[in-house]
């Protein structure tokens, strides 16, 4: 998953898309916080995943002119 997750990142750098990488990186850091939450079952590689996307997209946000 995260190569397709740097693949969109990448793209939305190009296209100067701010809003579409912030719109992901919101949507991963709630999926984050229900990740953790989670009883049942362990959740831990689920996390981890969501956890380098994360970093992809902060990584991509940061190439970014500032606003």
């Amino acid at each position: 998953m995260s190569r397709s997750v740097e693949l969109i990142v990448e793209g939305y750098v190009r296209l100067n898309d701010r809003d579409a990488l912030h719109d992901i990186l919101v949507h991963r850091q709630d999926l984050l916080r229900q990740l953790v939450s989670v009883t049942g079952i362990d959740p831990r590689q689920a996390i981890s995943q969501v956890s380098e996307e994360i970093t992809i997209i902060e990584a991509g946000l940061a190439t970014l002119a500032p606003d």
